[in-house]
């Protein structure tokens, strides 16, 4: 009975918080809002790009660190066991540290890209949540930004035995249709390179939403102080 109170209790709460929201955001014009907006994606860009795209910015962040595939867990067990856990660290530091470079390739694609966004309805994704505009900057940018990284990865990886190695061992999974090609070293990389990168511009806008006042223009400031009055 308690459990089912809560629930209700809960749905009361967001129901009339959404209300407030969207009370608050009325006052706040289409073009206040969609240059609020642009100015926190902006800040929010280029301090997850200076956060990883530095030695250790994937590596020593148990967030985003990129290890070995699920999938590969197994072989990666036994691989320990028979004494050849160094060598499966020395793998995951280096996909770490071709992450580490390929993410300042992003910064320009995503900064251009936010410039050029046309809100159909900035008020509503203002409104969604607190990674709403990150959410829209990654469906309308990770084609792209996949493209970028991807040659830059596949140099840096290219350069390590072990990667060579990983891929022998990915294609022969794949020929018994445990894995596909997502999982090659430089694909699986670069997908979790932007992975990474997206989660921390999420934790950025939800930082700036619930901070204002660390917005780095009076636009963004105006926008979310609104949302939260």
């Amino acid at each position: 009975m308690f459990t089912v109170k809560r629930i209700i209790f809960c749905a009361i709460a967001l129901f009339i918080f959404s209300i407030i929201l969207n009370a608050n955001a009325a006052n706040i014009s289409q073009t206040e809002a969609s240059t609020g907006l642009k100015s926190m994606l902006n800040q929010a860009t280029k301090t997850a790009v200076k956060t990883l795209g530095t030695s250790g910015g994937f590596n020593n962040n148990p967030e985003v660190r990129i290890e070995l595939p699920e999938k590969l867990e197994s072989a990666s067990k036994v691989l320990k066991m028979v004494g050849l856990g160094n060598q499966i660290t020395q793998l995951e530091n280096s996909m770490n540290a071709a992450a580490e470079a390929a993410v300042p390739e992003a910064q320009q694609i995503l900064i251009n890209s936010i410039q050029q966004m046309s809100f159909s309805d900035a008020k509503s994704i203002l409104t969604g949540g607190d990674k709403a505009t990150t959410a829209y900057l990654e469906k309308t940018n990770r084609t792209q930004l996949f493209n970028k990284l991807l040659p830059k990865v596949k140099t840096i990886t290219n350069q390590s035995n072990l990667s060579t190695q990983y891929n022998t061992i990915v294609q022969r999974a794949s020929a018994l249709g445990i894995t596909n090609d997502n999982l090659k070293i430089e694909n699986y990389v670069t997908n979790k390179a932007i992975d990474g990168l997206f989660t921390v511009i999420g934790n950025q806008e939800s930082y700036i939403r619930n901070n204002p006042k660390e917005a780095a223009t009076s636009a963004a400031k105006k926008v979310f102080e609104a949302l939260i009055k």
